[in-house]
């Protein structure tokens, strides 16, 4: 049986973006990189991609801290069949955002809970979001104000991106950010840590 107090809890990952949004659980956590290739295999589909790199960052980290539960989490978007990762400066989030603009895409956000070898939970919450008809000026403004360089599909949602976007539809609001909180808050409680238990 699981214990129902685990000694820590930690986050398999760097981004500022999945900090903030764990933060608000209110549960204490530290945060750990993995190490890890985050680069799709030949012929994965975007949302496999996702989920296997949420698995890889959680077992990885998991194998150091054996006695911590680990999140692992990551995304990928996907429109038209082509994958659309984190562009890393303004030429590619600019061709990304002309590709995406009047387009449906789905934001794959997966992820995964382990705590040592006794509990494991992985799960994939898509999002779907419908982009605006941008003209070029409008993109090169956005991007030049807000810089979304570190994520995928190049629009902040939870800030000034929300104007490139038409419409979302998702069972969980924080997917799109990266971190699909409702989601979580059962793993966790799963994995013994329930959110609202006592401390």
């Amino acid at each position: 049986m699981t214990p129902s107090h685990p000694s820590t809890l930690v986050l398999a990952s760097s981004s500022r973006y999945r900090r903030e949004l764990l933060g608000r659980l209110g549960v204490p956590f530290e945060s750990v990189s993995p190490d890890i290739d985050e680069r799709p295999l030949a012929g994965e589909a975007p949302h496999a991609t996702a989920l296997r790199l949420a698995r890889a960052k959680a077992q990885a980290i998991g194998t150091s801290h054996p006695d911590a539960i680990v999140i692992g989490s990551d995304q990928v978007a996907e429109c038209d069949g082509r994958a659309l990762g984190k562009p890393g400066g303004f030429d590619a989030a600019f061709e990304q955002l002309r590709f995406l603009r009047g387009r449906v895409a789905f934001f794959h956000t997966a992820l995964c809970v382990v705590r040592g070898a006794a509990f494991e939970d992985a799960d994939v919450v898509s999002t779907e979001v419908r982009f605006r008809t941008l003209d070029d000026a409008t993109i090169e403004r956005y991007l030049r104000i807000e810089e979304p360089y570190d994520c995928a599909g190049s629009a902040k949602s939870e800030a000034l991106g929300i104007a490139l976007l038409d419409a979302v539809r998702s069972d969980d609001p924080t997917a799109l950010v990266g971190l699909p909180l409702i989601r979580l808050v059962s793993m966790l409680a799963a994995a013994g840590l329930p959110v609202l238990g006592p401390r």
